[in-house]
């Protein structure tokens, strides 16, 4: 029988609004399909129709353009804007900033000293004379041009007509996309208002930080503070935005336009740096998404600490007080932009900003793509975390010069970058197709029966709580329903059904674009799945449960390993390993997951650990949805491993693909486009999965592969050139400790400690029966290698002896970055 629990948690109601009047109602209020019509709405409702209703069309038009009630925006909570000459007031002060005068002045006097010494100016009496006068001349260009900068830059709130007519538009095409419109926690929003009207009076700004996923992101923010009288936000935005006629709009509602490269632009970076300063300066509320660009994978990236290395430092520096930083997490039951995400992962070249190609993804006007949930962390002030910071810092051995220290900033820069993303992490919400795409895609059969879905998406939500994660709940609404609505939001593409059986089954019908799902929900279990897959090791092994167990010291040893490994890839919890490790198993033991033994002498002392009887009974289901959780990046990474056994150089005398003909050993020091390499490690990889090497069609991932190719570059496995100019392709080549050797015959040879290293990664592997026959396996994906690596290096020559060799000899280029922390292997990296 189909369970009917209802899908309820006990956190704060959530709040819909119908016209000026405010409603409470349980968490994740919505409406059953069988419950009749009400007259409550969600946060954002949709509008009526013109063809269904033409004059409640016309009417809600004129309350927006003529400003009625709450639509007037005039009594919202901040500083003022949208008014007739904010933006000249804006560029004035911008100007006028003592900063960026300074700049201008320096740079002046700089290029009339290299005049000066070029012999430019008059000499004699009247050199000084002529310095001076070049020295304005210079000055005025300068202003001009940063005049035309700070005016394409800037946000240009002129009027409060227009924003009431952008609201009304933008919430047209946000509910007929997301038909369940937009989610906000009560609790939250009214803690986030009482922090707004005590910012203001002290004209502090709000920072927002959130995650970003979609273009939506920036749309969905704007429309919560407008709708709860907040003051909007500047947002910062890639200029790659800035359309013809959209990038005017989004300019006048909020968007500032930055480049998306500053490289050695001095003048630029100093302009920036002023305007962000004039702003906080003010009071006015900022917004920038943290990770700088979009997440493809749908989990967190890293921090991307550009503009965030600007508030910092508008803040340490002094020049402005204190600002309240406001972390934002926006989840979404489906993403409108996630067929081009798969695409972009898969090797396709992004394709470029264009208004109509994001209106026209998976057709967004008409398509039902549920809900957004947008949860707000509870606020803290940027100088009290800095002065906090500092505290702590001036305590380490040896204690840190927190007034002198160079490294300061940069050590601030990362606490507040991934402070910032944990937060986004503590308030996300699970929506229901993150819980169906992380069930499908971690069970051992090809498909699932409804009840047992059902089951198991009530089980994983358990767990998210107790993990102290959020799901999207639906008060008096069962579990099957929710699981239904999930279905029909992700649709026949991504989830199919066969049916005709005793019970309709349900399957992944594309793996790849369910993993964007499945990622959403990662970053609650990273550090059981790790564990889980350290154990793996002697799982895979069979024999008698008690050989099957593995003692804490070995099991430490490979937790670091794969903590290490991953350092790039996910957001770890900020307590030691050791005492993250003690705490994950003491959850697990709680689960009834594993045993542990302990020292009798000493109970907290851990002896050895393994399955327990309850889950090798219960056919390790729970044990195994933590394996799968991580087995595609494990993949990955072997990948990325592997991989990297193509840039040894060809033989003496190869005869490569493409080319035709046979070259001289090239130098040891060859240096191979980046690009291109990844291009064909992403094309070794779906060789080796569709010839059943590979588990995981995920593990070709491009934005995972990076991932594991920084964490090489990092440990000097390999070493990137890279060119401040963005048009000069980064080069890459393997270490000479690190190179494989090959056989008398020119074959790549199964040792080293590059192969020692990937076989590492490869003992925490799914077992699967095409591997099982290591020295088969091992030929075969050895000649794979050196196939792809022939069309690599045949490229790569080939391109040389037409630009005379310097596509590839860059050695002299090149400099290697500084090791970090070792990875623990037999090899020692």
């Amino acid at each position: 029988m189909t369970d009917t629990k209802p899908f309820l948690t006990s956190s704060a109601p959530d709040l819909s609004i119908l016209g000026d009047r405010v409603t409470f109602h349980p968490p994740g209020f919505t409406t059953s399909p069988e419950a009749p019509s009400s007259s409550e709405e969600p946060l954002l409702s949709s509008y009526a129709r013109f063809r269904s209703a033409p004059f409640d069309f016309l009417r809600e038009i004129s309350l927006h353009v003529h400003g009625a009630g709450w639509r007037s925006y005039d009594n919202f909570v901040g500083q003022d804007i949208f008014y007739n000459g904010f933006s000249d007031r804006m560029k004035g002060m911008v100007m006028r900033n003592a900063q960026l005068r300074a700049r201008i002045e320096g740079l002046a006097e700089k290029r009339v000293e290299v005049e000066k010494g070029e012999g430019l100016l008059r000499s004699g009496g009247d050199e000084q004379k002529a310095g001076e006068r070049r020295r304005k001349e210079i000055e005025a260009q300068l202003t001009e041009v940063a005049e035309v900068w700070t005016d394409n830059m800037i946000c240009k709130m002129e009027s409060r007509r227009f924003i009431r007519g952008a609201y009304y538009l933008a919430t047209q095409l946000l509910t007929r996309a997301y038909h369940q419109g937009i989610h906000v926690s009560s609790e939250e929003v009214l803690r986030l208002r009482s922090v707004a009207e005590e910012a203001a009076k002290k004209k502090h700004s709000i920072i927002f930080l959130p995650c970003h996923r979609s273009h939506v992101d920036y749309v969905s923010l704007q429309l919560i503070c407008y709708r709860l009288g907040l003051a909007l936000p500047t947002v910062v935005a890639g200029d790659n935005l800035n359309l013809p006629l959209v990038g005017s709009f989004l300019q006048h509602a909020g968007a500032m336009w930055i480049r998306r490269s500053f490289g050695d632009d001095a003048l630029y970076t100093t302009l920036v740096q002023s305007y962000i300063d004039t702003l906080l300066q003010n009071g006015y509320n900022f917004e920038c998404f943290v990770e700088g660009g979009r997440s493809r994978t749908g989990k967190l990236l890293s921090p991307k600490f550009g503009i965030l290395s600007f508030l910092l430092d508008s803040v340490l520096s002094g020049r402005v007080d204190d600002a309240i930083v406001c972390p934002v997490s926006t989840q979404y039951d489906k993403v409108i932009e996630v067929d081009s995400y798969i695409s972009e992962l898969l090797g396709q070249p992004k394709p470029k900003e264009n208004l109509m190609s994001f209106l026209s993804s998976s057709s967004v006007l008409s398509l039902k793509l549920g809900r957004v949930d947008v949860r707000f962390h509870e606020p803290w002030s940027l100088r009290g975390f800095i002065e906090e910071q500092k505290g702590r810092l001036s305590q380490l051995p040896p204690p840190i010069n927190t007034r002198h220290d160079t490294g300061l900033k940069r050590r601030l820069l990362a606490t507040l970058g991934y402070k910032v993303l944990s937060d986004i992490n503590a308030v996300s919400v699970v929506m229901p197709t993150a819980l169906i795409g992380t069930v499908l895609l971690t069970l051992r059969g090809r498909g699932v029966g409804k009840a047992e879905l059902v089951r198991r998406v009530e089980w994983l939500s358990e767990r998210v709580r107790a993990q102290g994660g959020s799901v999207a709940h639906f008060a008096g609404v069962s579990t099957e329903v929710v699981v239904e609505r999930g279905l029909e939001v992700l649709g026949p593409t991504l989830v199919g059904v066969v049916e005709g059986l005793p019970e309709n089954t349900y399957f992944a019908v594309d793996r790849f674009q369910l993993s964007f799902y499945r990622n959403m929900t990662i970053h609650l279990f990273v550090s059981q799945a790790i564990v889980s897959a350290a154990l793996y090791m002697k799982v895979k092994q069979g024999g008698r449960p008690e050989t099957q167990s593995m003692s804490y010291t070995e099991l430490y040893d490979q937790v670091y390993f794969l903590s290490q490994l991953f350092r790039g890839e996910f957001i770890f919890p900020t307590t030691s390993l050791a005492e993250n490790v003690d705490t994950t198993l003491r959850e697990l033991e709680a689960d009834n997951v594993i045993f542990v033994t302990r020292d009798p002498d000493k109970p907290s002392k851990v002896v050895s650990v393994g399955l327990s009887d309850a889950e090798r009974a219960s056919g390790r289901e729970n044990y195994d949805f933590y394996c799968f959780l991580i087995w595609p990046f494990i993949e990955a990474s072997w990948l990325g491993a592997i991989s990297l056994m193509m840039l040894t150089p060809p033989a003496p005398t190869a005869t490569f693909e493409g080319v035709g003909e046979t070259h001289a050993a090239p130098n040891p020091n060859v240096w191979l486009e980046l690009k291109k390499m990844q291009d064909q490690a992403q094309l070794l990889g779906k060789t080796l999965y569709h010839q059943g090497d590979l588990s995981y069609f995920e593990a070709v991932n491009k934005e995972t592969l990076k991932n594991a190719y920084l964490r090489f570059e990092e440990e000097g496995i390999i070493a990137v050139s890279r060119s401040r100019d963005t048009k000069v392709p980064a080069t890459v080549r393997i270490d000479q400790a690190w190179m494989p050797s090959r056989n008398d015959q020119g074959g790549l040879k199964a040792g080293g400690k590059l192969w020692e290293f990937a076989e590492r990664i490869n003992h925490f592997r799914r077992e699967g029966k095409n591997r099982r026959d290591g020295a088969t396996v091992q030929q075969r994906v050895i000649g794979l290698v050196q196939l792809v690596g022939q069309i690599l290096w045949g490229d790569a020559l080939d391109e040389a002896r037409k630009s005379g060799g310097a596509a590839v000899d860059l050695a002299n280029e090149a400099k290697r970055k500084r090791r970090r922390n070792a990875i623990q292997t037999k090899a020692r990296l």
